[in-house]
């Protein structure tokens, strides 16, 4: 599985808020400034080529539907991101974010709680 660019990532949450979609309708879901249609037309075809979207025709116009979730991306890139920056240590992970005050209290407290009664 191939790594997404900015743009990629931005076009596929939309495909995965939609459950799939026009280039338009992803088009206007997008969050913040929009780029051009054909741009992300573009972006879209890029998306298809890496095997992360198929396209299914509807008369002359293509909707796009995820062929991996979200869950499966985060899964697979969190664990690359933790293994590139943190040595494969999700404990220094946490203590980078805790000393950088990304993280506070509260939330480890959640955490804890989270793994002591193994949710999510």
């Amino acid at each position: 599985m191939e790594k997404l660019t900015i743009q990629e990532e931005e076009a596929m949450l939309s495909i995965w808020q939609l459950n799939g979609g026009f280039v338009k309708e992803i088009l206007d879901n997008l969050k913040g400034e929009k780029p051009p249609y054909t741009t992300l037309a573009s972006t879209i075809k890029n998306l298809e080529k890496k095997m992360y979207v198929k396209p299914v025709r509807y008369a002359n116009a293509k909707r796009y539907e995820p062929l991996i979730s979200e869950e499966e991306y985060k899964a697979k890139f969190m664990n690359n991101f933790v293994g590139d920056y943190f040595k494969n240590s999700y404990k220094d992970m946490v203590s980078f974010f805790v000393k950088e005050e990304k993280l506070s209290g509260k939330e480890l407290e959640e955490i804890m709680d989270m793994i002591k009664n193994n949710k999510s």
